[in-house]
């Protein structure tokens, strides 16, 4: 009679016991090394919160004035004479140079960007203050023409005419002053340091704003103060036929034929026999 031999099960380490279960391995190292597997290094996102929210605002401005351009155009299709008659014209040559005013703020605020990529900080304010000096410029020059228009007669409640410059240049404004507010705040914290160890991100989304309000104006400029003239359709008249008006005398001696005797022709009474009220 054989007896088989019974092992012993082996024996197991402390297991160390959470609320959760066990201890879980440890990650397997990323990054490094030279061979053909190796896995790539983390990276900053392109973008960051900040500016991908501009992002999303600008595009909602962006169908927002192009709702309003398309109004306008519908408008003036619909009106025989754009401007109207009797209306004060807009002015073209001060708006011109008002509008390469806030082109150049846009180039200033391109230099700023430039500076805190470098690190130059004293630069860098110089340039956002020069930056927000244009834009109030232009917002001064702007004012100053309101208030001749408003002289001139040309309102609100004038018409679709005065309507849709006051709500277009009007909205546009709007975005200016509040993109000029905005930096003014990045001016004051650009002058306090805040933005030295790589801070870049609230500079950078105000500068997209500026340089959207600042590419937004040269297309209002356009719409809105330049005159397109419409070509002028010319209806052509058709040439009588060569036996038409043959055919037109013909009609006219049949009519006499059918009726010889004509009706006779009355003649009105002398000027001078209707004022004294006599008979010629």
């Amino acid at each position: 009679m054989t007896t088989g031999l019974v092992e012993s099960p082996p024996k197991r380490g402390p297991v160390t016991h959470r609320p959760n279960g066990p201890v879980l391995p440890p990650p397997p190292p990323t990054g490094g090394g030279d061979g053909p597997e190796r896995e790539p290094s983390p990276r900053p996102p392109a973008l960051d919160n900040l500016r991908l929210a501009v992002l999303f605002l600008i595009g909602g401005e962006s169908v927002f004035f192009a709702a309003l351009i398309s109004a306008l155009f519908v408008l003036r299709l619909g009106q025989p004479l754009w401007p109207p008659p009797f209306q004060p014209r807009l002015p073209v040559g001060v708006t011109g140079v008002n509008t390469l005013v806030l082109l150049a703020s846009s180039v200033t605020m391109v230099c700023a960007l430039r500076a805190l990529a470098r690190g130059e900080e004293v630069v860098l304010v110089k340039r956002l203050v020069l930056t927000a000096g244009l834009g109030a410029l232009f917002l001064l020059v702007q004012g100053y023409e309101w208030a001749r228009l408003i002289g001139y007669g040309l309102t609100v409640s004038a018409g679709a005419y005065g309507a849709t410059f006051y709500t277009l240049i009007g909205a546009h404004a709007l975005h200016v002053f509040g993109a000029l507010v905005w930096l003014s705040v990045t001016l004051v914290l650009a002058a306090r340091g805040r933005f030295r160890h790589g801070r870049t991100a609230p500079v950078k989304a105000c500068a997209m704003f500026w340089h959207f309000v600042v590419g937004l104006w040269p297309i209002l400029y356009v719409a809105v103060r330049v005159r397109l003239r419409r070509p002028v359709v010319q209806l052509a008249v058709p040439e009588p036929r060569p036996g038409a008006v043959h055919s037109r005398r013909r009609h006219r001696d049949r009519a006499r034929a059918e009726c010889p005797i004509r009706p006779a022709r009355v003649r009105d009474p002398p000027r001078r026999a209707r004022r004294r009220g006599r008979r010629p």
